[in-house]
């Protein structure tokens, strides 16, 4: 019996085979959650991924971006995640569970008692939680709404929120009174993660969040990146800085050491984190 909830298909389940209309819906559904998950895809490699003419990826694609699911722009199709913001959240915390664990652990394990330190609102960074119990006493300045009630009953842990303009797609408050606010302080380490690394530079989809991340970035002494393999092989709009600029990349033993390699020959400060 239905629960009266719309059901989900997944990128890994095969498409309905029972009409041309039912298929129709489930590709879009699909091809939606692929670019959400992605940050953005060129409309060639979706033709590629559903098997489809070019002509009904630009039908499917007009479809979803009329309602306001994606954005369309010379060959490239990107989300437009303040309209995804259930199912953003739903892919954030669960992709690359196990690697944004031990990231996590690893970063933790770089906080000393007595610091304040940025925590952005990254999924990754949440993942470090279960861990700040052993580095109290700290000073913690989110932007993350999760991280705030998580946070708020630590004990010796204070707890700064900032404020702004608050974003379902991501549980965060981002924009220009956010930055303002982190403008404001000091602290001694900023952790974030990113939703991409293209050419040695990260990028965000959201330009108000690459604007919030680059305010803490810029507001702390020591900054530590973490990033799970899965984002060097994502693209997205905005960028934020070169990968060498952060005092530590943090990344897991799943990334390709031709990839680390690189990395440290154009002077990436690297710690791999075992999964």
């Amino acid at each position: 019996m239905s629960d009266g909830k719309p059901s989900t298909l997944t990128a890994d389940e095969p498409l309905p085979a029972d009409s041309r209309h039912a298929r129709q819906i489930a590709r879009r559904q699909l091809m939606a959650e692929a670019v959400m998950a992605e940050g953005s895809m060129r409309i060639e490699d979706l033709t590629s991924r559903f098997g489809i003419s070019l002509m009904t990826a630009h039908r499917d694609l007009d479809d979803l971006v009329s309602r306001g699911l994606l954005r369309k722009t010379r060959g490239v199709v990107s989300a437009a995640p303040e309209s995804l913001s259930e199912s953003a959240d739903i892919y954030r915390s669960t992709r690359q569970a196990a690697e944004k664990r031990a990231i996590a652990a690893e970063a933790a394990m770089l906080i000393e008692p007595g610091q304040a330190i940025f925590l952005d609102d990254s999924t990754t960074v949440q993942q470090m939680v279960p861990h700040l119990a052993a580095r109290v006493p700290l000073t913690v300045i989110t932007n993350s709404l999760i991280l705030m009630g998580e946070l708020r009953g630590l004990r010796d842990i204070t707890l700064l929120g900032l404020g702004g303009q608050f974003h379902n797609w991501c549980s965060a408050f981002l924009g220009p009174v956010t930055t303002a606010e982190i403008r404001r302080l000091r602290a001694d380490v900023a952790v974030m993660s990113m939703a991409a690394v293209t050419d040695g530079m990260i990028f965000h989809q959201s330009p108000e969040m690459a604007e919030t991340k680059r305010a803490m970035f810029d507001s702390a002494s020591r900054r530590i990146l973490l990033a799970d393999h899965s984002k060097f092989q994502r693209r997205a709009l905005h960028a934020m800085c070169a990968l060498e600029a952060f005092d530590l990349v943090i990344v897991d033993s799943h990334t390709p050491s031709a990839l680390l390699e690189e990395m440290r020959d154009k002077g990436v400060r690297l710690r791999v984190a075992p999964v």
